[in-house]
């Protein structure tokens, strides 16, 4: 997946201006910059949720900019967001079964129980199982821990079928043992998938990114390998600081 120029305005306001990068299978790309950087606004833009002003996405070399968010997830395209987004009085088993559904569409069958469905019951249970959540099918979701509900939205995106996953803080409001979980799932979804990670958890970023790019209003600010970004002068003082927090990441 690449994004050419990628720009947004809102009236007069530049939220993102001439932003590039490259998500290839095999690596996770993170995204970092303060609060108001514009990295929402950019990974809406790859997700469809929001048209750019200027600029274009690529996908497997055909031009998707003009495509909505769902006709980008058909092409295998999955997302995340910063809020947790599962069917709370539903069982993760539901949950998982719906999304795999939604690839797997027989408006022939519409009076065909969702239950016998087969092999969307298949798929449920092996991102279930991927999503370390095995043994909590029959649990309903709106039970589960905070960070298990975030596992379960990973799933969810799992069952669509992804190359692509656009995670935005997936790690959010994680204690210690869940973020380190998560962390560990992440890096085993790196092998089958093109992955953008948006994350303000400096450890798990440099724990698992094999490409940085930092914004900073709306702009690139610079892009290269976790070491490059740590040691870089300008990232320092304009995101990380001259301060204890740069000098812990």
């Amino acid at each position: 997946m690449i994004a050419e120029q990628l720009s947004r305005y809102f009236g007069g306001l530049a939220a993102n201006q001439n932003v590039s990068l490259t998500l290839e299978r095999g690596k996770i790309h993170a995204l970092l910059g303060p609060n108001g950087a514009g990295k929402s606004t950019f990974i809406n833009m790859l997700s469809g949720d929001l048209p750019p002003s200027a600029g274009r996405v690529l996908f497997q070399g055909r031009d998707i900019s003009a495509l909505s968010a769902y006709q980008r997830s058909r092409i295998g395209i999955g997302r995340s967001f910063q809020r947790t987004n599962v069917f709370l009085e539903f069982t993760v088993l539901e949950n998982c079964r719906l999304a795999a559904q939604s690839r797997r569409q027989k408006p022939w069958r519409i009076l065909t129980p969702a239950q016998a469905d087969r092999e969307a019951i298949a798929r449920a249970e092996q991102v279930i199982a991927q999503a370390e959540l095995a043994g909590s099918e029959t649990q309903v979701a709106g039970t589960l821990s905070h960070g298990e509900r975030r596992q379960l939205e990973i799933a969810m995106v799992l069952a669509t079928d992804p190359q692509v996953l656009l995670l935005d803080e997936p790690l959010a409001g994680m204690g210690g043992e869940e973020s380190a979980r998560m962390v560990e799932l992440l890096g085993r979804l790196r092998a089958d998938h093109a992955i953008l990670l948006v994350e303000h958890d400096m450890d798990a970023v440099f724990a698992l990114a094999d490409v940085i790019t930092v914004l900073v209003n709306g702009e690139l600010l610079e892009s290269g390998s976790p070491e490059s970004i740590r040691q870089s002068p300008a990232v320092r003082e304009a995101y990380l600081g001259e301060d204890e927090e740069a000098d812990h990441v």
